[in-house]
């Protein structure tokens, strides 16, 4: 019988690749996102490709309500989800004190509450049928000191060691819960973030493409371990970062040009 995988953020970037990954694998799937036209070709293609069923919840996961819903529209549907990607986020342009408290809270809201509300919403039935696998993207800035916006690299920190806490909690339970923590991903994640002007400057060999770190998290989940970090040069990062000097654990695209 094929997995049902939901994948939040799914009309971009990482998210996009998870869902042509596990449909290639043969799973079922649940896109959610805000654009509903591009989860809508999206699906198309997979259902034509690869036989799958795609079924799309456009939402917005900043709307406190989101995550409750969405569950009820999976429930409705008759879907069980076996396989739980929260790949949804975005980051700040700009330092926290310039930012509108409603928009901070939305911040907090889509990378951190939101994930966590789906995976307490989702595991229980995970973990009764015996099986699951959860997906959590957090970043390489959850290893570091200085990141984009203040807020993102804290947020993202939380959620690599939580999903290293779920993935104590779950294991022998059937339910594999692995963070992913991709370094600079060719996406429009800064484009949106409004700095895509300042990455210019991140050397080409620190890019990588958003269906390497996809497979990479698939198959970290599937053997059972806590922690993804694609590529050797950002999985020997993450060992140098503690020994290097405050500004040197400041991304590249942050680090004042003067």
């Amino acid at each position: 019988m094929a997995r049902t995988a939901l994948i939040t953020g799914a009309s971009s970037g990482i998210g996009t690749a998870f869902a042509r990954l596990l449909a290639a694998e043969g799973c079922n799937l649940v896109l959610t996102a805000r654009r509903e036209d591009r989860l809508q070709s999206l699906a198309k293609e997979l259902t034509s490709a690869h036989g799958v069923e795609a079924h799309v919840l456009p939402a917005d996961l900043a709307d406190p309500g989101t995550p409750v819903r969405l569950h009820q529209s999976i429930k409705d549907l008759g879907i069980e989800i076996d396989i739980l990607v929260n790949n949804a986020g975005y980051g700040f342009a700009g330092t926290i004190h310039e930012q509108p408290l409603q928009d901070i809270h939305d911040f907090l809201q889509v990378l951190l509450r939101s994930w966590v509300d789906l995976v307490r919403l989702l595991s229980p039935g995970m973990v009764e049928r015996g099986h699951g696998r959860i997906i959590n993207v957090a970043s390489i800035a959850s290893y570091l000191s200085v990141t984009s916006g203040s807020l993102y690299g804290p947020v993202k920190a939380c959620i690599l060691q939580y999903s290293r806490t779920l993935h104590l909690d779950l294991a022998d339970r059937g339910v594999h819960v692995t963070a992913l923590c991709p370094g600079y991903v060719r996406t429009e994640f800064f484009e949106a973030h409004g700095s895509a002007e300042r990455v210019r400057r991140v050397p080409g060999f620190m890019w990588l493409e958003a269906d390497r770190v996809a497979r990479a998290a698939w198959n970290s989940v599937e053997r059972g371990r806590a922690v993804c970090v694609p590529g050797l040069l950002y999985k020997v990062l993450i060992r140098l970062v503690p020994l290097l000097p405050a500004r040197w654990r400041t991304p590249p695209h942050r680090r004042r040009v003067d």
